[in-house]
């Protein structure tokens, strides 16, 4: 893979559909990604293709030549975007603080205190 920007920011709604289009359904050319947006985000091929060439910029997918046809993939795991977007999170709303934002989560009730006891657990188990 290359990191063309390591650096990544959020994705957009319409980025992140395409993305898990392409985790689902595997590679696709940009009118088989079209089509499958099209229920929910109904768009021009120009847009598709600008959204396409933004991702491949980012280094969300890549493409291959098969004939005259762009066939994209995903070159990112999902788990990585996942913890992209928790990091930016964190960034934004607890100044970078993991502890901030578990205490948050715990206090909140979006996570037992018991889960997190288990995954500190599984912290010192990988050290």
């Amino acid at each position: 893979m290359t990191t063309r920007n390591t650096a990544r920011s959020s994705l957009t709604k319409l980025q992140r559909a395409i993305l898990e289009f392409l985790w689902s359904d595997g590679p696709a050319t940009a009118e088989g990604v079209r089509e499958a947006l099209r229920p929910r985000h109904p768009l021009k091929d120009s847009s598709v293709r600008t959204l396409l060439r933004r991702l491949e910029a980012r280094g969300y997918i890549c493409h291959r030549l098969q004939g005259k046809t762009f066939v994209y993939r995903a070159q990112v795991p999902p788990r990585s975007v996942a913890a992209l977007t928790v990091k930016q999170i964190i960034e934004h709303f607890w100044s970078g603080s993991v502890e901030q934002f578990l205490v948050g989560m715990v206090d909140e009730k979006v996570l037992p205190i018991r889960e997190i006891e288990r995954l500190a657990e599984r912290v010192r188990k990988k050290r």
